[in-house]
């Protein structure tokens, strides 16, 4: 079993060896009453934003705070290309199951969309709930996975606001399974592109208009593979094909 993963704040800077580190409020409530981590333990820390430590614990505090000594620090180089998740709203079991299985399979961030065909809808406070139920889930998977990069999640965007994400990047992808180009030939075409925008639909498949749309803002619709793919799974099994056709697996 591999060493547990606590969120620490270091202050903008990487700790040095034998520096101490505290982790208090939720975390550290987390770590020491749900984790039962005791003085003694090895742990790794981060800050959630690539600093990572290798630190012994040298005290618990009460319930909800320890102190760790750092060990080794290091600053994780993250993987190439950047890749950014547009998802459109999932129904609601499988709403943060998206976020979750994407944040795992490697997404650098998450953009939820409002489609055009999405079941589920955040309207009014809905919105801001919901963005905090993803960034939540983006945490602790970030944590169970091993992660010191916790992918941001944005607030939610509209189609046009997506169409200009596209416009931006290096590469993007429309994840549809009537799309005649594979999702390879089209990676291979964008060459060597920096970042990546992976763009994935609702339950009822992305609108002839939202494709237009895409399209003329540079986004090519790919087809994955012989399989219709559930939205909870599209970009993760993305990712994966991904990983051994560019640098991000090596």
């Amino acid at each position: 079993m591999g060493l547990p993963v606590f969120l620490a704040d270091f202050a903008g800077a990487l700790p040095a060896p034998g520096d101490s580190v505290v982790v208090d409020g939720p975390e550290g409530r987390h770590a020491v009453a749900s984790r039962r981590t005791q003085p003694g333990d090895t742990v790794y820390l981060t800050d959630g934003e690539d600093r990572r430590v290798l630190a012994t614990v040298s005290a618990v505090e009460g319930k909800s705070s320890l102190v760790a000594q750092v060990r080794s620090a290091e600053l994780v180089e993250r993987p190439f290309p950047h890749v950014t998740v547009v998802q459109a709203l999932p129904k609601s079991e499988r709403s943060e199951l998206a976020v979750d299985l994407a944040v795992e399979a490697g997404a650098d961030a998450i953009v939820p969309w409002s489609a055009r065909n999405c079941i589920a809808r955040w309207t009014g406070p809905k919105a801001g709930k919901g963005r905090e139920k993803w960034a939540a889930t983006s945490r602790e998977t970030a944590k169970q996975a091993r992660r010191s990069w916790i992918p941001p999640v944005a607030e939610l965007h509209s189609t046009s606001q997506v169409a200009d994400l596209i416009a931006s990047a290096d590469g993007a992808m429309v994840l549809h399974e009537a799309a005649t180009d594979s999702f390879e030939t089209v990676l291979r075409g964008f060459g060597e592109p920096k970042n990546l925008i992976f763009i994935v639909g609702p339950e009822g498949g992305v609108s002839d208009e939202e494709i237009e749309i895409f399209t003329a803002a540079g986004a090519r619709p790919v087809v994955l593979g012989p399989t219709v793919l559930r939205t909870s799974a599209a970009a993760a099994v993305a990712l994966g094909a991904l990983g051994p056709l560019t640098g991000r697996w090596a």
